[in-house]
């Protein structure tokens, strides 16, 4: 490597990623963050002859690239070399030793780190061994509860004839047409009124802001006056207005209101009413059925697929519930010490998911950047914990019942994740293989089943009809017009 390079190249700690380490070594924090219960300590002891022969061969390595004035490249004495780059070979040499020693001295205790290792009190002179210290977090070994005799109460999944006609009538929403009014008369409730609409946000900030808050302009928008999904605003307002017309009014939106891009703010629209409709819904009798799929020759076909569908959501829903109170019950019965760095990459994966569940409901990234992080982590920091302790149980379980992930559940949960990613397989599995991914992977398969296994005796779910969790078939997704 040349000397050149030696603020640029990737470091990789102990544990083979990215990092600070070295940097950390000498100056540890006044506090590392572990859990006490779950931290050790070693001692660490690399021979000098070690630690000389390194340095030799990091000092031939640099003499061989080296620029220094009046020397020819290659000829620069090892002295001057050992002298002019001295930090820059220690930096190497404690890069390539490090990590090397510590995992020899882990593995030869039998000591497992869950956790990156804070190294303090190095000691490095020349002719000496290299000493150093390593603190790091490993996992708090616990017995196993009686989780057999969980028992949690399985909620009723029937769907009613009633819920199925109202899905039916969903459907038949979500297919109806929209048909010009030819009369000259006015917009009334249960109209349609087709217009054109411009959003003014009130206050608009100046300056970098500005561009985010510039008017919105909307064509051919269908609303229904009177409607339940109406803002009382356009009802009041638009009821009345002929094709032709044109309304100015306030809205204000409230602060829980769904869509963040709208909460707590007030936009003066300006509407014109291009033309008034009239919804028509199509007759439900077996040609609609048939519309809907080829699978469908009547509408009792449709009804029961139908059902079938909502019984297996109304399933999945129940059974997620049922894992959720299941999973309390767990922790509860196993009280052990977790070692924060694991509750640190949980909160991680929540905030994680909480940031994209943003995103999807349109919050901005500029917004997203404002929000007090360090509060949100604080306040999931129980959740998480008891998360990374339901897993760890989970674990222990799936090994004691000799649960594991096969070739077809890898194969399986690698398919899913290429369609959820529109990846090809071969892509996904090449990822995971690079970010050594393979292993977790197999490690939630396993923990799944155990859940999964847990369920079935607490809940008796077994006695359900197994067709239930078999049948995926969902209900036929309507289109609107």
């Amino acid at each position: 490597m040349s000397p050149a390079d030696t603020d640029n190249h990737e470091n990789e700690d102990i544990q083979g990623q990215p990092s600070a380490a070295v940097a950390e070594m000498e100056e540890p924090p006044a506090s590392d963050g572990m859990n006490v219960a779950c931290r050790r300590e070693i001692s660490v002891e690399i021979p000098a002859e070690v630690v000389s022969q390194k340095i030799e061969a990091m000092t031939g390595e640099y003499s061989k690239v080296a620029r220094v004035p009046g020397f020819r490249k290659g000829k620069v004495p090892a002295s001057l070399i050992r002298s002019r780059f001295a930090n820059e070979i220690r930096t190497e040499v404690l890069e390539s030793l490090v990590p090397e020693y510590f995992r020899d001295s882990v593995v030869r205790q039998g000591i497992e780190p869950v956790s990156q290792p804070r190294v303090t009190d190095l000691q490095m002179e020349p002719g000496q061994p290299l000493r150093f210290k390593a603190a790091f977090e490993v996992l708090q070994d616990f017995e196993l509860a009686d989780y057999n005799n969980i028992e949690i109460e399985a909620k009723a999944a029937d769907v009613t004839d009633e819920e199925v006609d109202a899905e039916m009538k969903r459907i038949l929403e979500q297919r109806a047409s929209y048909d010009p009014v030819d009369e000259d008369r006015s917009l009334g409730d249960g109209d349609f009124a087709q217009v054109s609409l411009k959003a003014t946000p009130e206050g608009a900030p100046e300056g970098p802001e500005a561009e985010n808050a510039q008017p919105v302009e909307m064509d051919e928008v269908l609303v229904e006056i009177g409607g339940d999904n109406t803002l009382p605003e356009f009802t009041e307002n638009l009821r009345g207005a002929k094709p032709g017309e044109e309304r100015d009014f306030p809205v204000a939106y409230l602060d829980d209101h769904q869509d963040q891009r709208l909460a707590g703010k007030k936009f003066n629209y300006h509407v014109k009413i291009n033309a008034i409709k009239k919804k028509t819904l199509p007759e439900l009798n077996d040609e609609f059925a048939k519309e809907l799929s080829q699978e469908f020759e009547t509408v009792d076909d449709l009804r029961k697929r139908m059902r079938e569908g909502m019984q297996h959501e109304r399933w999945h829903a129940a059974e997620h519930e049922g894992k959720k109170v299941l999973l309390a019950k767990l922790v509860d019965l196993h009280q052990f010490q977790v070692p924060e760095a694991l509750v640190q990459r949980q909160l991680d994966i929540r905030l994680e998911q909480f940031l994209q569940a943003l995103a999807a409901q349109g919050m901005r990234t500029e917004d997203m950047k404002r929000m007090d992080f360090r509060r949100i982590r604080a306040s999931q920091r129980d959740v998480a914990e008891k998360e990374v302790r339901s897993n760890l149980v989970l674990e222990k379980i799936a090994e004691k019942e000799n649960l594991e992930a096969t070739t077809e559940d890898l194969s399986q949960q690698i398919q899913m994740m290429a369609q959820q990613s529109q990846q090809t397989t071969e892509a996904v599995h090449a990822q995971l293989l690079k970010d050594r991914g393979i292993d977790y992977l197999k490690n939630r398969i396993r923990t799944d089943k155990a859940l999964a296994q847990l369920y079935l005796k607490a809940s008796g779910a077994g006695a359900h009809d197994a067709h239930a969790h078999e049948h995926q078939a969902d209900a036929p997704k309507g289109r609107n017009k």
